[in-house]
Formats: structure tokens, sequence, C-alpha cells
């Protein structure tokens, strides 16, 4: 499994058509909801060679500076958005709509704009949210260039123009306040409408008829103007082109892109200082994804990749096939790789880059003082085939006290070497932390058990087959995995749902599911964040298939499998108090009003 990404704190939304309120537009806060949904994504690598056209670019890739943090495209066809509607419970449904109708009201219905009569007939069939660093304009920031806050960045709107005239008749539309200004300037040969009022300032411009840019800072609009002139766009960012091409698809809702040094310097600019040399050590370059709208969920198609020059590489190995089958069809949870110890030195490999995470370190001497053995040499030297970490009901017959248990589980590249680290591990517990170690059976399978002397809590150690080396805590499991569980995970539909990927081969997966390990509150898991309840309950599963493909690059596919409540119902009627807008000099006698639909009015 892959580093993880640090993501760019959320800023607030800017309006695309009105200059009057500094906030996102309605459409692009509506991708921020849809893509919630999906939860945190991981992180693998994938990068390969091939010639790929710019249809599967994001739009506006040609207008967005490299030094972008993040760019998110979203489709604007309202089969889509009424698809996002769908999922979820009746209470999600009822919150996201609720939202949409206040979003609505509050960027077009009170600013005089109607979705459906001023931005659909001339749109295309996506639009792009770029986040932009103010200092930042290459793709590797410094201590110098780093942006003061994540507050203080600006945004970049690229709306692709299908009918100029329409396009250009909108921007007529705005009109001036008393609390809101508008000026007009040239830059460059281009016409430039600002807007300066109590609530911020804008800017926008038409880019030879294809792509109205609105952005939130005067010098943002110039940067816009100069990258698509120079050509210094993303679509010369390394591996960007060829990544898009590797997980484009048919119909996708989303495709998102993230600068992976820019992000992670923003991220962290307001915590703490951020070391140069954590620039100068950062490899990572990209990543980027896909999302689609599915029939029971949402896919994500994913690639992530290094720097070309890059010191870090990656093994181009993809043996992970045996766990699901190895692991009871009633698994709660499960992690699965294909090397667990090349899964430890890539983590400690790329932690130099980052100092703020765990440090490996630590663990070897926790190690070392607990019980006195070596991680590198008694252990991870073995651990160099497959493996999982999983989370598994116990039986009926179990003590309640005790309703899951944890279970490791790691091929053993050299079973004599790994026998002499378990029983050496064996005597440390019986002599040094007087646990009670003995042997056992379950079933006709030898085992060795640890008992604390006052009894209940017992870890149990053994082997699956004559390679497969397996450790369990809690609740008494490994009667569910031995000698083989009947019937397996691999059966589980759920499973089979949420992992279907076309990466094959591949270096494991990742499967939660949702409804029992979480929604259920059957059992002591770690508590979710305030507010994430609802959310959580519209899921019912999640997983993750990773493949890497070359020394420098990985991919993953994801997939959150959705309940459903139900046909949605029209959005609420506009407010009176929001639907008025701002009087204008002179005020329309009587403004658009954007009605209710069954879709979503962006």
């Amino acid at each position: 499994m892959s580093e993880k990404k640090n993501k760019p704190s959320e800023t607030k939304n800017k309006p695309v058509v009105s200059y009057r309120k500094k906030k996102f537009p309605l459409l692009i806060t509506l991708g921020t909801v849809s893509l919630l949904i999906g939860g945190g994504a991981a992180a693998y690598w994938y990068l390969t060679q091939g010639n790929f056209g710019a249809s599967s670019l994001p739009v506006g890739a040609n207008v967005i500076p490299q030094g972008a943090l993040m760019t998110v495209a979203l489709s604007t066809e309202p089969e889509q958005w009424q698809k996002l509607r769908e999922f979820g419970t009746p209470e999600t449904q009822v919150m996201l709509d609720k939202n949409l109708a206040q979003l609505r009201d509050r960027f077009l219905t009170a600013n005089g704009f109607n979705y459906q009569q001023d931005i659909q007939p001339w749109v295309g069939k996506e639009v792009s949210l770029a986040f932009l660093a103010p200092a930042a304009k290459s793709a590797a920031p410094t201590e110098q260039n780093l942006p003061a806050s994540v507050n203080s960045q600006s945004v970049m709107v690229v709306l692709p123009i299908q009918d100029p005239l329409k396009a250009k008749q909108l921007l007529e539309k705005t009109q001036a306040s008393a609390t809101n200004r508008l000026s007009d300037r040239i830059y460059k040969g281009y016409a430039i409408k600002e807007s300066q009022g109590s609530a911020g300032g804008y800017a926008a411009t038409v880019l030879d008829g294809k792509f109205l840019v609105v952005t939130t800072a005067p010098k943002a609009i110039e940067q816009a103007i100069d990258t698509y002139k120079d050509g210094n766009a993303l679509t010369n960012t390394p591996g960007y082109a060829q990544a898009f091409g590797q997980i484009q698809v048919a119909q996708p809702f989303a495709k998102l892109y993230v600068n992976v040094p820019a992000a992670a310097a923003v991220a962290t600019a307001n915590t703490s200082p951020v070391p140069t040399q954590d620039f100068s050590q950062q490899q990572s370059q990209g990543v980027a994804a896909t999302v689609t709208l599915a029939s029971e969920g949402i896919q994500f198609k994913s690639v992530s990749w290094l720097k070309p020059n890059s010191e870090r590489k990656y093994e181009v190995s993809n043996t992970a096939r045996r766990m699901p089958d190895l692991l009871p069809e009633d698994t709660l949870m499960m992690a699965s790789g294909g090397d667990l110890k090349r899964l430890w030195l890539d983590y400690t490999q790329g932690i130099a880059a980052n100092a703020r995470n765990f440090d490996p370190n630590e663990l070897r001497k926790a190690i070392q003082s607990t019980i006195g053995m070596d991680l590198d040499r008694d252990f991870l030297e073995w651990m160099q085939g497959e493996y999982s970490l999983s989370m598994i009901p116990a039986p009926k017959n179990a003590p309640p006290s005790l309703p899951i248990g944890l279970m490791l589980m790691v091929q053993a590249t050299n079973r004599q070497a790994a026998d002499s680290s378990l029983s050496r591990l064996d005597e440390v517990m019986g002599s040094k932390y007087k646990l009670k170690v003995e042997a056992a059976k379950v079933g006709e399978q030898a085992v060795v058990q640890w008992t604390l002397p006052s009894g209940g809590l017992t870890v149990t150690r053994g082997w699956i087959g004559n390679d497969i080396a397996f450790i369990t805590l809690g609740a008494p499991i490994a009667s569910k995995v031995l000698p083989q569980p009947n019937p397996a995970l691999s059966g589980n539909e759920l499973f089979k749902k949420t992992t279907v990927s076309g990466l094959n081969p591949n270096n494991g997966n990742f499967f939660i599911d949702v409804d029992r390990a979480i929604n259920a509150n059957a059992f002591p898991l770690i508590p979710l964040p305030a507010g994430s309840q609802p959310l959580v309950k519209a899921i019912r599963s999640i997983g993750v298939t990773a493949a890497i493909s070359s020394e420098r690059s990985s991919r993953y596919d994801i997939f959150v499998l959705l309940k459903k409540g139900g046909t949605p119902q029209p959005l609420p009627s506009p407010s009176a108090n929001d639907a008025s807008p701002t009087p204008a000099s002179p005020a329309p006698a009587s403004p658009p009003v954007l009605e209710p639909s069954p879709t979503p009015s962006l």
C-alpha cells in the first residue's frame, strides 16, 4: 500500500456567475458534497507510457497554471446530479436537498440568476475549479514562496463556452450595486470585468470565445491569461496527461487532480514551520482520479505517480491473491498486500519527506526495549510474502465480553527463521511477562496460546498450511480460519461488489463492511467524528484494489457501495427572503426566479 496523501484544507465557496459575495459557485459546492460521500481515498502510484487524446483531460487544463494546488472538474449534466440525489438514506437525502436549495438561493436566486435560463444554454458538459496559492507559481513550493495561510488561496473557475453570444449576455447582465462596484480593463488584449465590494473582489474574462474564467483575485485572472497564452499549464506537468489517459471513463461525474508537493506545503503551513529539506525530499508528483456514479454507488479510478527524477522507486510486484480465500465470509474489515517487508521499506523511504509522520525508529526501539528482539532481523526478514490484517466477529459460543478479534496473517518466505523467532517470542512472553504459554489445539490443528495469569484475554498463534503464520488477539477466532474458512471472504457478495476491478494481478485489497462494523453499533470501534454519523449510515461497504505498475507508479480502484433513499422529490421553492436580488441601478422589475424541479438546479 502506498504512502498517504496530504490534502489541501477546504476553502470557502466562490460564485461563478455572481460577483457580489465571496463564495464558490453552487455547482462546485455540490461537487464537493458528492466527493465527500466517497470518503477519504488512499494513494497508490500508477503511470504507463502511451499516446492519449485531449478528451481525457479535465476541461480548462490548458488554462489552469501548473502551480495549482488542486483541481476538480464536475459534470453539468442534470442526469448525473439526479443520480447522485438518489443515493443515501431518507435522512441524508433530506439533508442534501436542503443544502442544495440553500446554496441555489444564496448564489443564484438572490442574485437574479436562473441556471436553466442563464448558464445551461451555453456551458459545456463539465466545469473546472482550481485552488491557487498566491505565491506558489511552481509545482514545487519552497519556504520562500509558501502562502501565509490556507485561507489566502485564490480560486479559479473555468467554464467552457458552447454558445459565445449567450455567455456574453450573462456577463452583461451583471450589474453594479450600492455595495458592489464594477470596472473594466484590458490585459494582454483580453477584456476583464472586475468587481470590488464589501464581500470581496472578483474578476472574469472570456478567452477567445472558448472559456469563461472567473477568479477571486485580479492577479489570478492575469495568471489564467498568461497560462493560456504561454502554455505553462497543467497539461505540461510531468505525467499529467498519461495519468488521466489511464483512468479515462465514458461518463465521469468528476475528475480530480492534486499537486502533492504544493498541497502538502499549504496543508502544513499553518501548523508549524516547514523545513526546506522537506520539499527537496518530497518525491511525489501528483494524484489523479475519475469519479463515476454507478448503479449501486460511486467508483473512483485513481492513479498517482512520483517525479520523473525521484530517487525513490517501487518494486514492481503484484502477487497478492490468497488472503480473501483464507479469511471467513463474515470478516468485518481487512487490509492485505503482497509483501509486508516491502511495505515497511516503502514507508521508511518516504518518511524523510514528512517528518510529521510516525517515526519508524520509534517502533524499532519499542520492540527492542520490550522483548529484546530486532524488528528487521527477527521478523521482517522472513515476512516477504502476502499479508493481511483483519477484524473478525467472535464465534457464536464466545464470551460476550469479546465480540471481535484481530488477526494478522503473514506468508513466511523462510519457515525455519520464522519458527525460531516465534519460539523466542514465546519464551519472552513466559519468562519476562509471566504469561501462561502452552501448546493447544484448534480442531486438529496445533497452536500456541498466551494467557494472562488472571485468565480472560488470550493470544493464539499458529500456522495455516506450511507457510502462513497467524496470530490473533481478542475473541477466539482461530477456529474460523482452521483448517480453512467455509465459506470464505472471497465469496462474500459485498466484498465482490466493492473490490471488483480490472487491476489483475494486483497488490492487495482493503475492505470494510460499514453496515456491520460501524452502523450496527455492535462492536467497540473508534467513535466517529461529530456530525459524520448520518453520512456513514448511507454507506454499505467500501472496497479498494491496488496494483503497482512501474518503479515510480501504481494504481488503485475504490468503490463505495451506497444505500438508496428512493426517488428524489423536487427541491424546495426559493424562499422569499433569498429570492430577492441585491438592488441594482436600475434594478430589474422582475428578476428571474429559479423554479423547483426534480433535478438539482445548479
